[in-house]
């Protein structure tokens, strides 16, 4: 294998990771704020490495440019969107979780 196919490779593990940390985090985390923080973190990271992956793969092509656009897209957009996600739950009053809401649950 080439430099570059092992740094594809490479992308693609670790996006493919951290959109299983993201599933995790969400599946797993207690309230929407801690929920949210997971999916605008490891889930962006998680596709943009992913796409990454798939932008080394395709090298000089048109598409390669299409998926550039689309990493930058998700990059900007995902955490924005977990932003006003986790803001219209504040504004329906919807409380943070804190260590006395659940005895002994995370």
């Amino acid at each position: 294998m080439t430099p570059i196919e092992w740094a594809a490779v490479a992308l693609g593990v670790l996006g493919a990771f951290f959109g299983l940390v993201a599933a995790l985090g969400i599946v797993r985390l207690p309230d929407v704020y801690t929920r949210a923080h997971a999916a605008s973190k490891s889930d962006t990271l998680g596709a943009v490495l992913s796409i990454g992956a798939v932008a080394i793969v395709l090298q000089t092509d048109l598409s390669t440019i299409k998926a550039v656009f689309l990493l930058v897209f998700m990059f900007l957009t995902n955490p924005t969107a977990a932003h006003a996600i986790a803001r219209a739950a504040q504004d329906q009053g919807i409380e943070p979780w804190t260590a006395d809401d659940g005895e002994g649950e995370p």
